[in-house]
């Protein structure tokens, strides 16, 4: 029922949206062509050819808006946050319109330009005032009492708390919570302060007696042997019966529950990069790479002729690193360091580290040591976005005693990333890069890569910890 319910919302959100963009777009029309407040030289276009324009932006607007959570449980986002994340949406979503309007327009018919920017500014508005409105309307109807859900939890323990927590952060569902039930039913009060209703073997004359619309089994692991008794006492009852195992505890990236020939399966550890994902995200590399590889050749050509001339040694350094499961490639930086650099041996480099050259120095310090990886994105051996490659021989090491560390390499390993546009790169904690890293694979989407890439652009070329 929650799974319903919740995708109920999300069509109510989406054509809620879709109808306002759709009268901004035709108020826009008429502010340009109609009112008079911009003299029209051209004349008036055909209104239909503007009105055909609606199934673009339809598409346009719910793909974008998708993409970008609107219609995704705000799972305690303040809603400044969500207003700010409509602006963005709006943003992007009349770029893409643009975009499109220039690929496959008509010669005989030219989009005002006047009309995208009053589009912009009303769709805008529009959305932040209907989501506003729309999210303190429900709020009033379930505080009121409107349409609500009871739901009875079984369990008291961790996941039963989660359980209780999730659903009070979604209060536009309205659903309430009647109780818990305990092993031993004793207790007064529950995870959450929801109060403790009975035991497990009472959970039959409850429902006889209760008006509940959902039940959610949340066991913790030692209580599972009480689930088949559970269970022969719901066998009559028409009520939704959800089972919440206690298996999410050791689920690591892409959790999630599958069905393979209806038997369903739980997924506690998976790629989140497959399929189309994949496609899209080495489309992206390849169009970035090759590009930066055009426009910089000069340069590249020029700061390779300067490690050439200023110390012994070849122009191009290679090392051994780690990328996509563990597949182990050779990765191509400008030269930084005197050829007998590692002759005692791998090490960190430190501050004063008299094995860089002093035009290494400069190029560690603005990450321009780092432009010939673009040739191991062409190549893929790595992307353009994603956790820095790490040498075998510290990988070994990391892995003891950092826990989690090897799903870093669930995705290939990128020139940029996350942590390194938050400050986590060179001389820093090892700990917080993993933990940016991971927020990457967990979170990752095509969106995600392009932020990244446009931070880096501010804040991701000047290495303060590089020496």
């Amino acid at each position: 029922m929650l799974k319903q319910k919740r995708q109920l919302f999300e069509y109510l959100f989406m054509v809620v949206d879709l109808l306002v963009v759709s009268v901004a777009w035709l108020v826009a029309f008429w502010l340009r062509f109609e009112t008079g407040l911009v003299p029209v030289d051209k004349g008036v276009p055909e209104f239909i050819h503007y009105v055909s324009m609606l199934i673009f932006i339809w598409i346009i607007w719910a793909f974008v808006f998708r993409r970008m959570g609107l219609y995704r449980p705000m799972r305690g986002v303040r809603r400044t946050r969500e207003l700010w994340v409509l602006v963005n949406a709006n943003a992007l979503a009349i770029l893409l319109l643009i975009a499109i309007t220039y690929l496959f327009r008509e010669k005989s018919v030219q989009y005002s330009r006047l009309v995208f920017v009053y589009f912009w500014a009303i769709a805008t508005a529009l959305t932040v005032l209907q989501r506003t409105a729309l999210r303190f309307l429900l709020r009033e109807l379930r505080r009121k009492g409107y349409n609500l859900r009871y739901m009875l939890v079984v369990g008291s323990g961790k996941v039963a708390s989660d359980v209780v927590s999730r659903v009070r952060m979604h209060q536009e569902l309205g659903i309430q919570l009647l109780g818990c039930l305990s092993k031993e039913g004793e207790e007064r009060r529950g995870p959450g302060g929801v109060p403790i209703v009975g035991s497990y073997a009472d959970i039959g004359s409850f429902v006889g007696r209760t008006d509940i619309d959902q039940i959610v089994v949340a066991l913790p692991l030692e209580d599972q042997q009480a689930l088949p008794d559970i269970m022969g006492q719901l066998k009559d009852s028409i009520v939704d019966i959800k089972i919440i195992p206690d298996l999410y505890q050791f689920a690591s990236i892409g959790g999630a529950i599958e069905e393979f020939e209806g038997l369903p399966v739980i997924s506690l550890q998976e790629c989140p990069l497959d399929g189309i994902n994949l496609f899209t995200k080495r489309f992206l590399d390849l169009l970035v790479a090759s590009s930066i590889i055009v426009l910089f050749s000069p340069f590249m050509f020029l700061i390779a002729l300067l490690v050439k001339l200023t110390s012994r040694g070849p122009m191009l350094f290679k090392q051994e690193r780690v990328s996509f499961d563990g597949t182990p490639f050779r990765i191509i930086k400008f030269r930084t360091m005197h050829l007998d650099a590692e002759s005692g041996g791998p090490g960190w480099t430190k501050p004063g580290d008299e094995r860089i050259t002093p035009l290494g120095k400069f190029l560690r310090s603005t990450s321009l040591d780092e432009l010939p990886q673009l040739l191991n994105v062409i190549r893929g051996d790595m992307s353009i976005v994603g956790p820095r490659p790490e040498r075998p021989v510290y990988i070994r090491e990391f892995r003891r005693h950092i826990p989690r560390y090897m799903l870093r390499h669930k995705v290939p390993a990128g020139i940029t990333g996350w942590a390194q546009v938050n400050g986590w790169r060179g001389d820093t904690s090892i700990d917080k890069r993993i933990e940016y890293d991971l927020y990457y694979i967990e979170n990752w989407s095509l969106f995600l890569d392009i932020k990244i890439l446009v931070l880096t652009l501010f804040r991701g070329f000047r290495n303060r910890n590089a020496y």
